[in-house]
């Protein structure tokens, strides 16, 4: 009898992992055709991704190239206005100071002075004497000083 229950339980053991290799192997599979999918979708995704990294690089080259160029052209710009500002810049301010003081004299010797303008800056001045207006100011002077003290 010992050896009937012995041989059951091996015929139990063996049909358990005949089930389990039996799935596993399906699942191997499963696995199997999953990767071959993937394998099928990807090499075309990668080709295009390949072509669209070439086409970025032929682009950066070309902005590159531009990027190059517009920095030429901005240092050829800087020394033209640095040589155009050494150039006139100078002259053009003297031409400008000539002009406003010629402007300036003409419009004195043009512009008629009123007669109190003229009487005003024509006073005659004594010597030892002080002008009553100059008195008043003194005056004030020494009473704004007796206040502060």
């Amino acid at each position: 009898m010992a050896g009937i229950l012995v041989a059951v339980f091996w015929a139990i053991l063996v049909s358990f992992l005949a089930v389990v290799l039996v799935r596993l192997a399906q699942t191997l599979r499963a696995t199997t055709k999953l990767v071959a999918d993937v394998t099928e979708q990807a090499v075309p995704l990668l080709a295009d991704a390949s072509a669209t990294v070439r086409s970025a690089q032929t682009q950066l080259d070309k902005v590159d190239a531009i990027a190059s160029d517009v920095q030429e052209v901005t240092s050829n710009a800087s020394a033209l206005s640095t040589t155009v500002a050494s150039t006139f810049g100078g002259p053009l301010v003297k031409v400008a100071a000539f002009g406003y003081g010629v402007r300036q004299a003409l419009g004195r010797r043009a512009a008629p002075e009123p007669e109190r303008a003229r009487g005003a800056a024509r006073r005659t001045v004594v010597v030892g004497r002080t002008v009553p207006a100059a008195r008043d100011r003194q005056r004030s002077g020494r009473s704004s000083r007796r206040q502060k003290d």
